[in-house]
Parts: structure tokens; C-alpha cells; sequence
């Protein structure tokens, strides 16, 4: 018996997760309520917890935005006392970004109200299969055509 394809369908799941307007709906129910983030501040403050200290450049190369805009939403962050500034050990006229503990905090908390959101959506899923999805989709992401070592086809 031939094996299924589901490339295809997981390709149009993956396109509209990935969507802007998908993501951004998104980070407005993460953000909502957190003092000093918003939508528009999510993907820097959640980058650089993922990453850790790094240059604007660094971290805009990651989250996929302009290094203008980073270091516009940096500031605002920097205002909120989420995160902080220091001089780049590696080059003098450079800055790291580091989150502070208050920034830590915050990230911790929106992705604890992303895992409560995404448990609440599971609920009806019998339990095999929302372990089996886990699993399968950890295993995609750390080996699939989008890690570091996989290149898309």
C-alpha cells in the first residue's frame, strides 16, 4: 500500500500560520495586557529571549526586520525597562541588546498564555493524538526542511 503525500497539506497549514495577519493577531492576544509590549514589539522582545544579547543587526537579520526597526522597538522596550544596552565586547562601536529581568519576566508570561492558549485549543483533541502532534511537529521543525540543517527543496 502507497504512503500518503502531505506535503502539500502541511504546506498550506504552515503558509497560513505564517501569514502576517496570522502572526500578528497573534501577538496581539500574547501582548495583550503586558506592560511595555505590544504586537508591534512581540517579535523583537521574543527574539532576543530566543537568542540572547546580540546587536540590532544580529537580531533583525533573525526576526526578519529592518534594523531601523529594531532598534525603534528596542527603545521602546529600553523605556519599559525590558531591556538594556551595553557596549559590544566584541566591537566598541557596537551595542548589545539583553533583555533585563523584568524583560525575561514578560516573555516568560506570554509564552505561558500562548501554551495555556494552545492547551485550551488541544482540549478536544484526544490525548495520543495532541502527543503524537507534539512530537511529530517538534521533530519537524528540529529536523524538517526548515532547521538548520534541512534546506527546503
Amino acid at each position: 500500500m502507497a504512503r500518503e503525500r502531505y506535503g502539500a497539506e502541511v504546506a498550506e497549514a504552515l503558509g497560513a500560520l505564517l501569514r502576517r495577519e496570522s502572526r500578528a493577531r497573534i501577538y496581539a492576544a500574547l501582548t495583550r495586557g503586558a506592560d511595555g509590549v505590544d504586537e508591534a514589539s512581540y517579535p523583537v522582545i521574543s527574539g532576543l529571549a530566543r537568542r540572547g544579547p546580540c546587536t540590532a543587526a544580529e537580531l533583525a537579520s533573525d526576526v526578519g526586520l529592518d534594523r531601523s526597526v529594531v532598534s525603534r522597538r528596542a527603545t521602546a522596550l529600553q523605556s519599559a525597562g525590558l531591556l538594556a544596552r551595553s557596549p559590544d565586547p566584541r566591537d566598541r562601536r557596537g551595542t548589545l541588546l539583553e533583555l533585563t529581568p523584568a524583560g525575561r519576566e514578560a516573555v516568560a508570561a506570554m509564552r505561558d498564555r500562548l501554551a495555556a492558549e494552545i492547551d485550551a485549543h488541544l482540549a478536544g483533541v484526544p490525548a495520543e493524538d495532541a502527543a503524537a502532534f507534539a512530537r511529530v511537529l517538534r521533530g519537524f521543525v528540529g529536523h524538517g526542511p526548515f532547521s538548520d540543517g534541512g534546506a527546503p527543496g
